[in-house]
């Protein structure tokens, strides 16, 4: 097994930037091909129909996903999701950033009475107190539109306009581990209950996957991005991971919708307020994997040893040290 990766061991110099957009929104249909404008499938097909962009798992390995062709510095992340059924199928809504900072929606597919919120700040899987189970009706048979708005202060959980969890940036460790670097979007299916899967995971998907049930299928019918501050791109200058490190260039879109311009490079915007839940739907639940639940069956998608995120950060083009 090949030695965990560092992610803040980067050398920021060689590193390229993380590129942008000038544009502050961005809406894709996927009940058209050209909804995946934009977007990079990363792992197996993706098609479009009348019920938006289909992911489908059809037999062992299969774990379809796409990504963002570009990254944005806090802002919000719509998407109008019907969840996988099957048991151990993971629907899968992620942020996330090339030093490991992490946003996620995930989707049980034996689970039809709730949905986990997670994150991660520089991929730090040490402690298991992140995740949370919020009650969501039925998944898997209704579209549910699955929301994040993420500033620089807090980030906010909400599923069909109803907000059912914040995270605030000191409560993440007094903000070090809390996700503030430049993230694009990744939205996937897998396997989490996949027999060569570590059984702690297998447990937290909810149990082994059955592929003769197969296929298992989810749905994007649309997502919407917001970028607080669009620019061409987004460069670190230091190994810190903070927000203050990134330094981001290019003129906005004169029809920005965002909340407010930024008036020089470099500076921050966000909305000036951000709702807490009304309570929260935490529930007792086999501990999530010891890395980042998402996409973990990656192992299966020839990413041998290394695992998901120590390959995504070789594609990165990162160098570690």
């Amino acid at each position: 097994m090949a030695e965990p990766m560092k992610p803040m061991t980067l050398n920021v110099e060689t590193c390229p930037p993380n590129p942008g957009t000038t544009e502050s929104r961005h809406t894709f249909d996927f009940t058209k091909s050209s909804g995946l404008d934009q977007w990079t499938t990363t792992a197996g097909k993706v098609t479009t129909g009348s019920n938006g962009a289909e992911f489908t798992v059809a037999k062992q390995g299969d774990a379809p996903t796409i990504q963002t062709n570009f990254y944005i510095f806090f802002g919000e992340l719509s998407v109008t999701m019907k969840a996988a059924p099957g048991t151990g199928i993971v629907s899968s809504i992620v942020l996330q950033s090339d030093d490991l900072d992490e946003i996620d929606w995930e989707a049980v597919g034996g689970d039809a009475t709730e949905v986990q919120t997670n994150y991660f700040g520089k991929g730090d899987t040490t402690t298991y107190d992140r995740a949370t189970w919020e009650p969501v009706s039925t998944p898997q048979d209704v579209f549910h539109t699955y929301k994040v708005v993420w500033t620089k202060e807090a980030t906010t959980w909400s599923v069909d306009g109803k907000v059912i969890r914040t995270l605030s940036f000191d409560e993440a460790q007094t903000g070090t581990r809390y996700p503030q670097t430049p993230m694009n979007v990744r939205i996937g299916v897998w396997a989490g209950g996949d027999p060569s899967n570590e059984e702690g995971t297998i447990q937290w998907a909810g149990g082994e996957t059955d592929y003769s049930k197969a296929p298992f299928t989810m749905y994007i019918k649309e997502v919407t991005i917001v970028n607080y501050n669009p620019a061409e791109s987004y460069t670190w200058s230091d190994q810190s991971g903070s927000h203050e490190s990134i330094k981001f260039t290019g003129s906005t879109n004169s029809t920005s919708s965002a909340p407010t311009k930024p008036s020089v490079v470099g500076s921050l915007i966000t909305p000036t307020s951000t709702a807490r839940p009304l309570s929260s739907g935490s529930v007792s639940h086999p501990s999530a994997p010891t890395s980042s639940p998402v996409f973990n069956a990656a192992s299966n998608l020839s990413a041998g040893s290394f695992g998901f995120l120590s390959v995504l950060a070789i594609v990165s083009g990162f160098l570690f040290l």
